[in-house]
Formats: structure tokens, sequence, C-alpha cells
């Protein structure tokens, strides 16, 4: 680059405001920006006198449009879902950096997270640039609704029948072996798991694996599973409660996700467990009721916001390479200690 074009971008950077980095992006007519700034950029330019190639033709995003669709759980409505709404914090603030509109629409979905009726937004032609299905299961009859709409789609934390798609998950995997390996080392070897069904997303079968997984490395060949939808609270209590009554030498529990964990710890109460002293839990997903409850709940932590804003990155990077090939992004979960586990007594 020439002297004095490096000393016009500076001086455009400083009368607007911004740095030189942003300056760049909006010069060479990339995303990132918002439009007010990339506006205020574009006329210092001209008034400058700077106009390179780019400028001779107005901005056009890939994206100028987003639509967001939600997973509404059986009963959970109109309460948002604790861990979603974390998700949709980082949708949102992306698209609000990248100057997307976002339009938003719910899924109704059974036990199991497969859907049970189509949003509007599906069933109007050419009504966004782009979809986020968030936390739902993209069966066969939704995957043909969307792909007619020959827009690019991301699944977040969310997973399809058929098809290939971009998607941000957890490494649910992961997490479950770091939860379980962490209350081996802590002394435990009767784990049960609750939250499981044959018929669970797949985020939760995976945790499950992760559960198994940790036990077989350990040499540990005892599983217990409790068989449970984990929206169903009640559901949860009774499971836990024949786990206990079945297994009375268990010493701790693996929940599939906090509110499974925080059931867990209530219906032990009820059984006469102390927490941790008779009885150590371990959640997954870290949400904000975890750290509140008593004692704080020992978790895995998921990066919620970060997920979504990842999300929307994926979907306008298809948007504006649209031959690019399948992305499969996974959030990287961590072990949170708090109070709800001891060695066993």
């Amino acid at each position: 680059m020439p002297s004095h074009e490096r000393v016009t971008m500076a001086r455009i950077a400083e009368l607007s405001g911004v740095s030189l980095s942003t300056v760049s992006l909006v010069l060479r007519g990339r995303p990132g920006v918002g439009p007010e700034t990339r506006q205020r950029v574009l006329e210092v330019a001209r008034e400058l006198g700077y106009l390179p190639p780019k400028l001779t033709a107005p901005y056009a995003p890939p994206l100028s449009s987003v639509g967001l669709i939600l997973k509404s759980d059986p009963g959970y409505v109109p309460q948002p879902n604790k861990f979603y709404s974390q998700v949709v914090a980082g949708i949102e603030e992306a698209c609000r950096r990248q100057g997307i509109n976002l339009l938003y629409a719910t899924l109704p979905v059974d036990e199991d997270s497969y859907p049970l009726d189509l949003p509007r937004i599906l069933t109007e032609e050419d009504s966004t640039g782009g979809l986020l299905l968030v936390g739902a299961f993209l069966n066969e009859a939704l995957r043909q609704v969307m792909d007619r709409h020959s827009v690019p789609v991301v699944l977040v934390d969310a997973y399809a029948a058929g098809g290939t798609y971009d998607a941000v998950v957890s490494d649910n995997l992961s997490g479950a072996y770091q939860a379980v390996t962490y209350l081996i080392r802590q002394g435990h070897r009767h784990i049960g798991l609750v939250g499981y069904h044959p018929s669970a997303y797949p985020s939760i079968e995976e945790r499950r694996n992760g559960y198994q997984q940790a036990l077989a490395d350990q040499g540990i060949s005892d599983q217990y599973v409790a068989e449970c939808h984990i929206v169903n609270p009640e559901e949860i209590a009774a499971a836990t409660a024949e786990l206990l009554r079945s297994h009375p030498g268990l010493t701790a529990i693996f929940g599939v996700n906090d509110d499974v964990a925080v059931a867990v710890m209530e219906a032990a109460r009820q059984a006469g467990r102390r927490i941790p002293e008779d009885l150590s839990v371990v959640g997954f997903d870290d949400i904000e009721l975890a750290g509140c409850v008593s004692p704080p709940l020992t978790t895995v932590h998921v990066d919620k916001v970060g997920m979504g804003r990842l999300a929307v990155q994926l979907l306008a990077n298809r948007a504006e390479h649209p031959e690019a090939s399948p992305v499969k992004a996974f959030i990287c979960p961590r072990l949170i200690e708090r109070h709800s586990v001891c060695p066993p007594g």
C-alpha cells in the first residue's frame, strides 16, 4: 500500500472516530461493521476524495435479515428457557453489530424436542435471508420445508435427521466425561445418571455416552441410569426416588442438565439424603440457577452467548460462500467446581 494511502486511511479513521481496521473493513466492503458507522466512514472518505472501486457501488451485506426459530418446550410457555435465553442474547448481539434484522418465531416441540407445528416464518417464501434453528430436532418433514426456502441454515444446539447443515453444538460427550471423571477422582464408584430416555434428544444421548465412557475408562462396570424426560420435574423426581430406593449404595448422581440436577437434589432430600454429605450431584450447562441453589451446584459450563455469536458468523459465511464445505463447530465445555460434591462418606 502506498504511503499516501496509509495516511488517507488514517485520516479517515481520525475524522470518523473509528479504528484503522474498521476503516479497512468498510473500504473493502466487508461485513462486521454497523450500518451507521459504515455510512459515517463512507461519507468522510468521499469528503477526502478517497474513492477506491469498492466505493462506487453501495455496500450490500450478504445477510440483511435472519429468522430465529427457537424451540418451545411443552409447559414452558411463556417462560423463557434458561439455557436458550443466553444463546439468543448472543445471536441478538451479533446481529445488532452487523446491522442484521432479526425475526423471531417459536417452534412448539414435544418432550424430546421433536417439532409439533410450523411457525409462519417457515410457510412464507423469501421472508428472510437465512435461518437459525435453535434447540430443536430437524426431522424429515421440517427439513423439507426449510430446504424449500433455499436460504442458508445453521443449527444451533440443534440436530438433523438428514441433510448436511452448518451447526454449532456443545461437545456433550467431552463435558459429561469431565463431570463423571471428576466424581470418580473424588472417590465415587457408584454413580448414577438421571435424565436419559430411549427417545432422548441427541445431546442427551451424547452425555449418556460420556457417562458410560468415563466409567469404562476407569474400569467401573456398574451403571445406574434413571430414565425420564428432562422437561417434566415430577417425572425426574419419581425416577430419582426409584433410583435411590433400588440402589441405596449410590454416592453420586450426574444430571444430564442443571434443571435435572436441581430436581435430583430436591428428590434426594425428600428421600432423607443430605447434599453433598450423603449424595454428590453434578449438572450440565451452568445456567444461572446452578449458582443460586443450596448448595451451589457443581456443573459443566457451556458458553451459551458465544454459541449464539458463532452461529451468526457461520450463517453470514454460508450466505457469502454458499458452496463452502459444511462446518460443525463445537463449544468446548469446562467443569465448574462449587459445593454439591464431596468424597463419599
